[in-house]
């Protein structure tokens, strides 16, 4: 995961930033809300066809996104709540994102882009469905390997490097892989649990949808 490996080499900074940031009263969900106005802003410059600029909007508010579950762990201030509010804020993020790249697009009038937009979309919004129903039945469905860190990466990159017709093909097939990767993992899940003694029920996984 992108986001653990950040954590991974920045985490003495981040001890001292965030240990600051709580003295000020700074709470996680101060930080989650923090990106997503910043990703929204950048779904802006993308709309405007100001792509590098979005790109480095993005990737300063991926910081936030990797600070407000350091602070939420670190902190003792980590709660269910939390975690749903995460998870339905990066949803947003990322829907804003590539609701301003579809405006762009649709301005210049790339019919053939806009269509690997639009299952960029659905894979982004599957992604995440498949794991969360995934796992009113199963105790976890965190496999396939193009989750949230990867995508914001993918479309980042793409934006600094004057690549995004190839980072949005790389969403749209991958993230959709991953999706099939999810649904046949749920099914092998569930002929397992239909082999098990009767009230051996799945425990519900606690970690945060991707």
């Amino acid at each position: 995961m992108i986001t653990r490996w950040l954590g991974e080499r920045l985490d003495p900074a981040f001890t001292r930033l965030l240990a600051l940031a709580a003295r000020w009263g700074v709470t996680p969900n101060m930080l989650t809300v923090t990106g997503l106005v910043i990703n929204a802003v950048a779904a802006v410059f993308f709309a405007r066809g100001w792509i590098f600029s979005g790109g480095v909007l993005v990737l300063f508010a991926n910081i936030f996104d990797v600070l407000d579950g350091q602070m939420a762990r670190r902190t003792g201030q980590a709660t269910r709540f939390g975690a749903f509010f995460d998870s339905v804020v990066d949803r947003y993020s990322d829907l804003m994102l590539l609701l301003g790249l579809t405006f762009y697009y649709t301005r210049l009038g790339e019919r053939l882009i806009l269509f690997i937009l639009g299952f960029a979309l659905i894979g982004s919004i599957m992604t995440s469905y498949t794991r969360a129903r995934a796992e009113c039945i199963i105790r976890s469905c965190r496999v396939g390997f193009f989750e949230r860190p990867e995508r914001i990466a993918v479309i980042t990159l793409g934006a600094l490097f004057n690549r995004m017709t190839t980072a949005l093909f790389l969403l749209a097939v991958f993230s959709n892989v991953t999706v099939i990767q999810r649904i046949v993992h749920t099914h092998e899940r569930i002929r397992a649990l239909e082999n098990r003694p009767r009230g051996m029920e799945p425990e519900a996984a606690p970690e945060e949808e991707a």
